[in-house]
């Protein structure tokens, strides 16, 4: 580890506590319902006057700074919206926003899916903590760990040679001639996906496993006595019941797969059409010394995720004015 890797190390773990302590301390103020004093005020902001320091330092100006950033050149000069009209029309630009429109669709409903399924059929059952276990050891796993392992399974060699990856032993074994997984588009896309799928299938199915045992157990009973059948219970009383965490579970993958660039970066390098928005920002600020091609990226996806952090504060918005 470089020296400016560890002095970036230490930043972060140093704004990650700043911010604990602002949450904690506003809400330790807040919640006290002692009469406040003039005198109270002041020592809430002589003590959170640091951290916000910190927060403005490491997140205000970073965020300020690429978003000026996005409107030059690599020389610095202003050229105003060239950098998003690039990002719009050249083909590198497109291809890394197709293929993050096509992970960001794919990848929550899928993961939240199997997740559901899977948490639904093995509640209450024999061994239920095991299989739990099993799925949700991906989760700790790296994004970096859980590329090198799948590009190991998805790995080609020629014909005639021992197959080290997984997949193209089975097509040897069954008399098929072996596969270039991750050099094939459109469908590397696909099976880079399947490894954030992998990945987080298991805290889908965590969270929804905890929120469908929060189900009143009166409100199955009755149903069951109103003589529905399972798919009855589970359609008008489990999912209404487990609402606001399947719109976390969506949203929290949706915005981890928005920001995806460990799994591409790992297993192709964004090459063979398989970029995203992270990646071809890292490609074009840090390889191509693009500095403001890659800070419009950045930019670009802020936006994108957005909409999803605003529609999860509608929701539970409403969830808390119903209760």
């Amino acid at each position: 580890m470089t020296t400016e890797d560890l002095i970036v190390k230490i930043v972060q773990v140093v704004l990650a506590l700043a911010l604990f302590a602002v949450v904690i301390g506003l809400i330790l103020f807040f919640i006290d319902k002692a009469p406040k004093r003039g005198r109270d005020y002041w020592q809430l902001a002589a003590f959170l006057t640091p951290a916000l320091f910190l927060l403005a330092v490491g997140l205000i100006y970073p965020a300020v700074r690429t978003t000026i950033l996005a409107f030059g050149n690599a020389a610095g000069g202003f050229i105003g919206l060239d950098n998003f009209v690039w990002a719009f029309t050249q083909p590198a630009g497109l291809i890394s926003l197709r293929n993050t429109i096509i992970w960001v669709i794919l990848v929550p409903l899928i993961s939240t899916a199997v997740g559901l399924a899977y948490a639904v059929f093995i509640d209450k059952s024999r061994g239920e903590k095991y299989y739990k276990a099993l799925v949700f050891m991906p989760m700790a796993i790296s994004f970096v760990g859980a590329g090198i392992i799948w590009r190991f399974v998805y790995e080609y060699r020629g014909p005639g040679q021992d197959q080290i990856g997984l997949l193209n032993q089975f097509v040897v074994w069954f008399g098929g001639e072996p596969v270039r997984w991750l050099q094939e588009s459109p469908w590397n896309t696909f099976f880079l996906i399947v490894v954030m799928i992998w990945v987080q299938t298991g805290f889908a199915m965590v969270v929804l496993s905890a929120s469908i045992k929060g189900v009143p157990t009166e409100q199955l009973e009755a149903a069951e006595l109103d003589g529905t059948n399972g798919w009855q219970r589970f359609r008008n009383v489990i999912l209404p019941g487990i609402r606001g965490a399947l719109v976390v579970v969506v949203t929290t993958i949706s915005i981890a797969t928005l920001k995806v660039f460990d799994i591409v970066r790992t297993m192709t390098a964004g090459n063979f059409e398989t970029s995203v928005v992270a990646n071809e920002m890292y490609t074009q600020a840090f390889r191509a010394g693009e500095a403001g091609r890659g800070a419009a990226l950045a930019v670009i996806l802020f936006i994108m995720v957005l909409p999803i952090i605003i529609y999860n504060v509608r929701i539970l918005r409403q969830q808390r004015e119903i209760r």
